[in-house]
């Protein structure tokens, strides 16, 4: 009986987070349209006002503050499940590792911190960024608890949930799971605090001393990375939060600092379709400021009726979330039935489950997270062209007739694309130039295919799951010889790649690269 009112309890209390967490989604997904209206005019004024540095302060004082909107935003959504989410292959242990001298800097001297890390632990797959930002919260709320003195202790360790556990907590799946527990030596939290702790914008501190978020965020982010939460506290006894996210059979992944990709515009034809006419205006300027052509619909319906008036479209730039019966991924499909060329970029500040399930993006699909800066902006919508541009040109040129297939292999290459079109064409016209070619579709499987020791890796930059510059790093530690080349929509430098292949490329460019690192 006891069983059964406890699964109870838990269910209801499952429902109620996942109504809340709907509502907050939905929440996030307003607020960030305000933010990308107020971002993005405040972006355009700054670039109009050189010379004017009284201005320009008070414009980047304005941005600080959109910059902490959207930190609020991204909690909101965070809890929602609603976050796309970078996962890799952590060793936790080690991330933590990495966090003490800013834990330390963050707590202060008067709080003792002690980090207790096990031996052998198993490797999980959760975003890293978003874990540190989830135990750093953890930690302030525990300084807090604590009022700036005692002793904060985080554990790492191999943990198990079984059958019984699980019965008392439906949600909750058997398994092997990394565990992180932080613990301290605050007031603690009577039983009625517990149960709505996980809740956004619930806190017991004074008036603002908190934006109760950060608890909801950490929620969110171990649900929608497959794990569980628990909290054990007692008034006066201090408090442990005990995080479990499941084991993964990956090999760690050792990410370095993405490249930055210079901030270029271009000359294409845009089509906006965006419902909230604010947000429309700011990004038409912005583009528009960037050099692109502009054309603009508020429903997805009217941007059909753009589509079928024939005009030739570049970009369709959608966002995510729209009135009317015609969703978003139904307008993508239907313009790419009519213009089998154009590219496709999604934006959105709340994703729903259009083009994100299990907390990824869909396969092929591009998206620009909301409020966004206009560098971010001309950077994606650069990349999301090229790639296109590539894939069109692979597809409607022919093999050059001055190119002869042949007797032999010149080398092996391993070609590491996400976008099967391109990749698929760009193999076949490598092994006519007679290369041996190994095709991976993402960093992983190139990784998988690092054994057969290639002399050449040729990758896109934009990779899902890990970045094509992660990836470089990865094969110069295993295979120091191997010469590595990066295929950008945008020329740039680069320490880790031996050259430089921009999109869209000729079959006369890549034959040409080839024979340079062959």
């Amino acid at each position: 009986m006891e069983v059964m009112r406890r699964t109870e309890a838990a269910l209801q209390q499952s429902q109620k987070m996942e109504t809340i967490g709907k509502l907050t989604g939905g929440v996030a997904h307003d607020f960030n349209n305000l933010l990308q209206v107020i971002g993005g005019n405040l972006q355009l004024i700054a670039r109009r006002a050189d010379g004017l540095p009284e201005i320009q302060k008070r414009v980047q004082n304005a941005m600080s503050g959109v910059e902490r909107g959207a930190k609020l935003a991204s909690s909101l959504l965070s809890f929602a499940r609603r976050q796309p989410l970078e996962p890799k292959a952590v060793k936790i242990g080690r991330l933590l590792g990495n966090m003490d001298d800013m834990m330390r800097r963050a707590l202060g001297e008067e709080i003792d911190i002690e980090m207790v890390i096990s031996g052998g632990l198993w490797t999980t797959e959760v975003d890293p960024a978003q874990l540190e930002n989830a135990i750093l919260n953890l930690a302030i709320n525990a300084r807090d608890a604590m009022e700036g003195a005692g002793r904060l202790t985080l554990e790492v360790a191999n943990a198990a949930l079984d059958a019984t556990y699980c019965l008392a907590h439906p949600e909750v799946t058997p398994g092997q799971y990394v565990m992180l527990a932080v613990s301290d030596t605050g007031s603690g939290m009577p039983q009625d605090v517990i149960e709505q702790a996980f809740e956004p914008f619930f806190s017991t501190k004074p008036e603002g001393k908190g934006t109760g978020l950060g608890l909801s965020m950490v929620y969110g982010l171990v649900k929608q990375s497959g794990g569980h939460v628990k909290i054990y506290s007692e008034v006066d006894e201090g408090t442990t939060i005990k995080i479990y996210l499941p084991r993964s059979l990956q090999v760690e992944d050792h990410a370095g600092e993405p490249l930055l990709q210079p901030v270029t515009g271009g000359h294409e034809t845009v089509l906006v379709v965006e419902d909230d006419e604010q947000v429309r205006l700011t990004v038409v300027d912005m583009l528009t400021d960037l050099g692109y052509r502009v054309l603009r619909a508020n429903d997805a319906s009217a941007a059909l009726t753009v589509v079928d008036s024939g005009i030739h479209i570049d970009l369709l730039f959608t966002d995510v979330v729209m009135p009317g019966p015609l969703r978003s991924p139904e307008l993508a499909k239907k313009t790419r039935e009519r213009l089998p060329n154009v590219a496709v970029l999604f934006t959105s500040g709340y994703t729903e489950n259009a083009i994100v399930h299990g907390g990824r993006l869909d396969a092929g699909v591009e998206l620009l997270g909301k409020p966004y800066t206009r560098d971010n902006l001309a950077r994606k919508v650069r990349h999301v062209l090229s790639n296109q541009q590539q894939k069109n040109a692979l597809l409607a040129a022919s093999l050059p007739a001055t190119v002869t297939a042949p007797v032999a292999a010149k080398a092996r290459v391993l070609l590491v694309e996400d976008d099967d079109a391109i990749r698929e064409n760009t193999a076949e016209l490598m092994r006519f130039l007679g290369y041996e070619v190994l095709e991976a579709a993402d960093a992983e499987a190139a990784l998988d295919l690092l054994d057969q020791a290639p002399d050449i890796v040729l990758t896109d930059l934009h990779l899902p799951n890990m970045q094509g510059d992660e990836l470089a790093m990865k094969v110069k530690a295993r295979l120091p010889q191997t010469r590595i080349a990066f295929a950008s929509g945008a020329s740039q430098a680069s320490s880790v790649a031996d050259a430089i292949l921009g999109k869209p490329y000729d079959a006369q460019q890549l034959e040409a690269l080839l024979v340079r690192l062959a």
